[in-house]
């Protein structure tokens, strides 16, 4: 997968449009690994065959790279959804 290529158009989009990056994180922390912090490199990290199936069911392509509007939109749709549906 192109973790390089996703990381970069996150962090460009993170500089571009600041007000998301509390979205970014939530998004982040929701996808985290369960029990990151037993393994190296003890980072709140998805588990790349997780990433792989979701970019496989939204693209079908394990290796697609998402546009930034495309990005933009799935973090306001998140950020929708957990306000009008709060635990």
């Amino acid at each position: 997968m192109r973790t390089g290529s996703t990381l970069m158009r996150l962090a460009a989009l993170a500089l571009r449009r600041p007000v998301l990056i509390p979205a970014m994180l939530g998004a982040a922390w929701r996808f985290r690994a369960r029990r990151w912090y037993r393994t190296p490199p003890f980072l709140p990290l998805p588990p790349s065959e997780y990433l792989a199936w979701r970019l496989h069911t939204a693209y079908g392509d394990d290796e697609a790279v998402p546009e930034s509007q495309e990005l933009i939109r799935f973090l306001r749709w998140a950020r929708a959804m957990r306000t009008r549906h709060p635990r």
